[in-house]
């Protein structure tokens, strides 16, 4: 699976318009498979709860909150570009069905 780090970069998107990009990935991201769903969903409760375990961690340390934002910094670096390369076959399928 290739990983791709913008709508961008998409071959099936490059052309068009943000707004038509965003509408394109969100018809993909719900054509996404159960497994495919529950992995992804997996994967931002990876980079959500810790978090949330480093916000209450405040009362003793207050520096956790400061790593907290650096966690949840990080959720776009790591689960944008699986959500963009999961959707990307199903963004193919789509864009072709509509040219035929």
């Amino acid at each position: 699976m290739k990983f791709y780090f913008s709508t961008r970069d998409i071959p099936a998107l490059k052309e068009l318009p943000l707004t038509e990009r965003m509408k394109l990935l969100d018809k993909a991201s719900k054509r996404l498979s159960v497994p495919e769903k529950t992995m992804l969903n997996v994967l931002k409760l990876l980079v959500i709860v810790p978090v949330f375990a480093l916000i209450l961690q405040t009362a003793a340390n207050w520096t956790s909150l400061l790593w907290a934002f650096v966690v949840f910094l990080c959720y776009p670096l790591f689960i944008k570009p699986i959500q963009y390369s999961m959707c990307a076959k199903y963004i193919a399928s789509s864009s072709s069905k509509e040219n035929a």
